[in-house]
Order: C-alpha cells, then sequence, then structure tokens
C-alpha cells in the first residue's frame, strides 16, 4: 500500500517525478493541476475540486503531486502513508525551471503540460503565483511535513534538480 503525496513550489519537477514514481510502482498518478484547474486556467469550483480530491485520496494506492488549495494539503498528507517528498528548492530555481517550462511550451517541445492542459498559463501570472507560494503557504507545507515526519513517515527534502535526480533513479 503506497500513497506518496509529492508537494513544493510550481516548476520543481514534481509532476515529472511523480510520473517515474507512479510508472515503477505500477500505481495512479494524479496531477492536483488536473483537478484544480479547467481549460483556460480557469479554477474548478471548489465543491467539484473538494469531491474530486477526496474521492482520490481515499484510494489504497496512489501518486499525486502539487498543491492544489492550501486547505486541501493536509489531509492529502495525513493520508500518504510511505513518502512524502517535498521539492523545496530555492525559489529562483523554481523561476529558471518555469521559464524553461514556458519556453519548451512555446517551441511546442513540451511533453506533458500541466494537469493536462492545451493553454499555456501566462507567464506573469505563473511566476506571481510562485513568488506567493513562497511568500505564503511554503512556511505552512514545511511544518506540515515536519509533523508527519514526527508521526513516523518518510519525509524525503529534495533541494536541487541533482537530488531529484538521483532520488528518482533510486527507486
Amino acid at each position: 500500500m503506497a500513497r506518496i503525496a509529492i508537494v513544493g513550489n510550481a516548476g520543481g519537477g514534481k509532476s515529472t517525478l511523480a510520473r517515474q514514481i507512479a510508472c515503477k510502482l505500477g500505481i495512479r498518478h494524479t496531477e492536483i493541476d488536473s483537478l484544480l484547474w479547467q481549460e483556460g486556467w480557469v479554477e474548478t469550483p471548489t465543491e467539484i475540486y473538494e469531491l474530486r480530491h477526496a474521492e482520490i485520496t481515499s484510494e489504497e494506492h496512489w501518486v499525486i503531486d502539487g498543491l492544489g488549495r492550501l486547505d486541501s494539503i493536509p489531509d492529502r498528507l495525513s493520508r500518504a502513508t510511505n513518502i512524502v517528498l517535498l521539492i523545496d528548492m530555492p525559489l529562483w530555481m523554481h523561476f529558471w525551471l518555469a521559464a524553461e517550462r514556458q519556453i519548451a511550451w512555446i517551441g511546442g517541445a513540451l511533453e506533458h503540460s500541466p494537469g493536462g492542459l492545451t493553454t499555456m498559463p501566462p507567464t506573469k501570472a505563473l511566476f506571481q503565483a510562485i513568488w506567493d507560494v513562497e511568500q505564503s503557504w511554503m512556511v505552512k507545507i514545511r511544518t506540515l511535513c515536519d509533523e508527519a515526519k514526527h508521526q513516523g513517515k518518510e519525509v524525503v527534502r529534495l533541494a536541487s534538480v541533482e537530488e531529484i535526480g538521483a532520488f528518482a533513479a533510486s527507486i
């Protein structure tokens, strides 16, 4: 029984890592972006998001990556059994990787779009979200991960692209 939550700021490689883990373990992968966003980067109504989030997290096996709504993260982390991965890189790296993803998207070279959406997020809004998450959410997320670790859950903090690659290779 594996329920793995991968959380962290945008552009950190959460979805790429989640796909690799899900493939290796043969379990379902869900991108929170696919629950939170509709085409055109319109937010899914709260009641629909909450229902879909509850359905997915109630399953026995999953890898879920992303943030979604802040109030949904504690439930997801409490359901995670084996590993909670915190992509916790310096803020500048999230900006850099998000910019690379935007460039790949424009150039038609993006293999997997966030949430499977067909329209690229506005770069200014994406960068504002990265900033806001770092300023407002990450302290709480780090605290939740520390609490999960004290409850006996394995919490792996990955703070660089190299650490993410090494971790993926070790699974």
